[in-house]
């Protein structure tokens, strides 16, 4: 009988665990955090302990909006390399890029819970500093997750920062050169695209990235990850039914598309909210030159916008095939 489990049962379940508690974090910290302040000011004489975290947090406002508190330590926790391996995670680079220059590199797909950016950008695991020597990645994400105490830190420690437009030109202005602020412009408007085999992203009419970067005049690196969108399926309610009547409410109400989607639980063979372990291989291409222009026009805007697109599409032509997509398969940009 096997009474001990094998080395290859303790990685599984070091991987399954590391996944888990960074998918489900910002769902039980909040949840804890609201259910904790509420009963010590409700039911208990401690409500000083709330009003001591909410001064705190006011105090510490604009911290995520000016570069932050990352913690090397918490980038390089054991545990990060165990997120990546449950997928597997890969990061690869086609260009070398140079420490005396800022840059934007533009992240595509979002995917549902854009796992491959986290473990690639927020961790070490998987090598970012060895194959970008000298270059310190910020990766950008939405302001209202700074909003929650607690979470906010664990983020910041990670070395996120506010997605805001004061952010990024504080992180492009006081912080030196050697910067790469990490940006998913398809944002959870893409998510409703995020199928697998899908190639659809939310491109179109995102030029504030474009903007930014021709006024501080940094260069755009496109960078695409094949397999993110592999990791979850969604059930597609049918056109005119009561779930499809649901999501156009709450998009229209709060501009967040709500889907229905599922991965895999802690057995193989069941359904739960842990994303399928499959790979994915995140692409970094070329940086596209740009020129420093203060005030930019829409003209210009619109030229720089078309020249990125034209890189991406580039980039994913040249390595699609290498990871299961059909040579007559392109991009479709919404």
């Amino acid at each position: 009988m096997k009474l001990l489990p094998s080395k290859m049962d303790l990685k599984t379940a070091l991987e399954v665990f590391a996944v888990f508690q960074w998918t489900l974090s910002i769902v039980m910290i909040i949840t804890t955090v609201i259910l904790v302040n509420l009963y010590l000011v409700v039911f208990t004489p401690y409500w000083p302990v709330t009003v001591l975290i909410l001064t705190w947090l006011a105090f510490d406002w604009k911290t995520p909006q000016q570069g932050g508190r990352r913690v090397n330590c918490v980038r390089n926790w054991k545990l990060w390399k165990h997120y990546s391996d449950y997928f597997p995670l890969k990061l690869l680079k086609t260009h070398d890029i140079s420490p005396s220059q800022n840059y934007i590199l533009v992240c595509h797909p979002h995917g549902l819970m854009s796992h491959s950016y986290f473990g690639h950008f927020a961790t070490e695991s998987s090598g970012f500093s060895k194959i970008f020597p000298d270059i310190t990645p910020y990766l950008l994400t939405l302001g209202a997750f700074f909003w929650v105490p607690f979470f906010r830190d664990y983020l910041m420690c990670s070395g996120c920062c506010s997605v805001s437009q004061s952010s990024m030109d504080f992180l492009l202005t006081h912080k030196g050169t050697g910067n790469m602020l990490v940006v998913v412009v398809g944002g959870l408007a893409e998510c409703r695209y995020s199928l697998p085999g899908s190639t659809t992203l939310v491109l179109k009419n995102r030029t504030g990235f474009v903007r930014t970067a021709l006024r501080h005049g940094v260069a755009l690196i496109p960078a695409y990850s094949f397999g993110e969108t592999d990791l979850y399926n969604q059930y597609i309610f049918p056109p005119g039914s009561l779930g499809n009547r649901f999501q156009k409410l709450f998009q229209r109400m709060v501009h967040i598309y709500p889907c229905a989607f599922y991965g895999r639980g802690f057995t193989e063979n069941s359904r739960g909210l842990l994303p399928y372990a499959r790979p994915v291989t995140t692409i970094v291409g070329k940086p596209l030159p740009v020129p420093k222009i203060e005030n930019p026009s829409q003209e210009m805007v619109a030229e720089y916008h078309a020249l990125y697109t034209d890189a991406l599409c580039k980039l994913f032509d040249q390595h699609k095939t290498r990871f299961g997509i059909s040579e007559t398969q392109e991009l479709v940009i919404a």
